[in-house]
């Protein structure tokens, strides 16, 4: 499953040097989302340490890295979070290279990491969560939306500088994933998470033209690897936690 989006925004935040060369130079950084986690438990992880790929995450990894084989990446970065520098690991065996890593593709802030929180789990009915849960927009139980975009979009800018002229794999997470690329095709960034496009294991690809972001794409190459249940726009099962079920992780 693949796809491309072409985007009017003239947006250079976060260069301030101008391009350098003549404009038409084109780099892609696919950002990519962690293979599936050992998660029994369900918790909403989060930002916390210790949660490493299960098994099959490890063959999402691999298939992402064969995927790639055959492009040209000259860099590799990812999130320090553990599942996101596992993931990272065979695409920069691949191509010879080292990992860097940038605290800018970290995941989002989230007030219920290591809870459970999840459709049919009694969560919402607790009043203690209610306080966190009244503003959607902002959103008022994590990191504010914008600052997720001005923090990605600064992380795949420094990429695509390094990378000028190739390609370059970003890891990251779910939830700064959908909200840089809803900022870019000029989406609302508050939205419904079940209709997130950004699967485990996928890639969200941008390419640029000198500095300026000229199209985006996205494409699933581990997909027939992803439980149908995890998969996006799929039906959520009642009582998963949210990070079992693929949710913002």
């Amino acid at each position: 499953m693949s796809e491309e989006t072409r985007t009017g925004r003239d947006d250079k935040a976060g260069d301030k040097s101008g391009d350098k060369g003549d404009g038409k130079t084109v780099t892609v950084v696919h950002v990519m989302r962690h293979g599936e986690v050992d998660n029994p438990e369900g918790i909403l992880y989060g930002r916390l340490p210790g949660y490493h790929l299960s098994d099959l995450g490890r063959r999402m990894a691999d298939r992402v890295a064969e995927y790639l084989e055959d492009r040209d990446i000259t860099q590799v970065i990812a999130s320090p979070l553990e599942r996101a520098q596992e993931t990272a690991a065979p695409i920069a065996k691949t191509h010879g290279l080292d990992i860097a890593t940038d605290a800018r593709l970290i995941e989002a802030g989230n007030v219920f990491q290591g809870k459970t929180f999840g459709v049919g789990d009694g969560a919402l009915r607790h009043p203690d969560n209610w306080r966190h849960l009244r503003n959607p927009f902002r959103p008022s139980w994590g990191e504010p939306y914008i600052e997720q975009v001005v923090r990605m979009r600064g992380a795949i800018e420094s990429a695509k500088d390094a990378a000028r002229g190739h390609e370059a794999v970003c890891v990251s997470h779910q939830l700064p994933i959908w909200i840089l690329r809803s900022f870019v095709e000029h989406r609302r960034l508050w939205h419904d998470p079940r209709r997130r496009q950004c699967t485990l294991a996928s890639l969200t690809s941008f390419t640029f033209l000198g500095d300026r972001i000229v199209s985006v794409g996205y494409s699933e190459p581990a997909r027939d690897l992803v439980p149908a249940h995890l998969r996006a726009g799929a039906k959520r099962r009642r009582g998963a936690g949210a990070q079992q079920r693929g949710a913002g992780a």
